[in-house]
């Protein structure tokens, strides 16, 4: 990990695309610019890891017992 101390105007590059721009800072909070390809995502952690979450929740093995009622269904 890198941690970097940034004033407002300044930037960070990274690789040969990506550029990172401080635009304000106000108490706590740090607004910035991130310029990108569009085919890179760029989220907010916390839609990042809610992402991951429902990823992870949506490959868990489920009961594929209750499937056998469309089974009877359609033999019906």
């Amino acid at each position: 990990m890198l941690a970097l101390t940034r004033k407002v105007g300044e930037r960070i590059v990274i690789g040969d695309n990506i550029v990172v721009t401080v635009v304000s800072i106000k108490g706590d909070n740090i607004r910035m610019t991130i310029e990108a390809p569009k085919e890179i995502k760029i989220y907010r952690g916390e839609i990042f890891d809610a992402i991951a979450a429902e990823n992870k929740q949506a490959a868990v093995f489920n009961d594929l017992s209750e499937l056998d009622v469309l089974k009877v269904l359609g033999q019906s």
